[in-house]
């Protein structure tokens, strides 16, 4: 069995275009359609995160950032208790998609270390697709109350209504989450809310981030998540919509291909 080490270096391998090599723009886009990741390495500046930030995307602002788009992640030693901002603190922070509580959330993610914490600090990736699968061949109740609209509710008075999968017209799917204070559930997918995170669990990814790496990703697919850590662990964030053509979050497996659809619920 490999080690937590080494199957960090094998997922980073696994998704890895090198931004030195010809055509990397066409293969990053590519993989965004196939897998919607990307791991990427040699950014040690500010300078090349927004460089290699603006290629894919365009940056979109966020309520934190600076004004060139790009937002630092690190412990403020201000925020650790206030809900809904536990990525500017030290400790865990459980699986989500950006933005969730908006109408529109960024479709595309860029993160990237600047410096590694002291102890813990690891990222963790889960991927839509496997998360759905598992619901879908182990609970299909709940893989079904998880796409009915307007179950969930994300973010403050001014958030949003809609559900962790929303079924596209061309039956794709696409998820969003968060599991913080400012998240709030209908009565009727609560009982199911351990099998989500069950199978959040059990389709996890962690990564080791090292100075200069980083992923992209797609936020309408994947989950992001974070150890507890202790040191100045410092990383750059760019949020922004894609300047290729994406599909909609991911196919479902074929046996989970006939639930309903809920692309009209906002």
């Amino acid at each position: 069995m490999l080690d937590a080490s080494a199957g960090s270096e094998r997922f980073f391998a696994d998704h890895y275009v090198n931004l030195r090599a010809p055509h990397a723009s066409d293969a990053i886009a590519a993989q965004l359609r196939d897998t919607g990741l990307v791991t990427l390495n040699g950014l040690t500046t500010r300078q090349a995160v927004l460089v290699s930030a603006s290629q894919p995307m365009e940056i979109t602002p966020h309520p934190h950032g600076a004004p060139d788009g790009l937002t630092l992640i690190h412990d403020t030693g201000g925020h650790a208790h206030c809900t809904g901002f536990a990525g500017l603190g030290n400790g865990e922070l459980l699986a989500h998609t950006e933005r969730s509580g908006t109408p529109k959330p960024p479709r595309l993610i860029l993160l990237v270390c600047l410096q590694p914490a002291s102890t813990g600090g690891e990222t963790i990736l889960t991927d839509g697709l496997d998360i759905h699968a598992r619901l879908a061949s182990q609970n299909r109740a709940a893989a079904i109350a998880f796409s009915q609209p307007r179950t969930a509710y994300f973010g403050t008075g001014t958030g949003h209504a809609s559900q962790v999968f929303t079924v596209e017209a061309d039956g794709r799917i696409s998820i969003r989450l968060r599991q913080d204070g400012l998240a709030r559930w209908s009565p009727f997918v609560q009982p199911y809310l351990p099998a989500l995170r069950t199978a959040i669990a059990a389709s996890q990814h962690r990564l080791t981030l090292q100075v200069g790496q980083g992923y992209l990703l797609d936020n309408h697919r994947w989950l992001h998540a974070r150890t507890r850590f202790t040191g100045d662990r410092r990383l750059l964030r760019a949020l922004g919509a894609p300047h290729v053509v994406l599909p909609n979050g991911f196919t479902p497996c074929p046996t989970a291909s006939v639930l309903p659809m809920t692309s009209g619920a906002v």
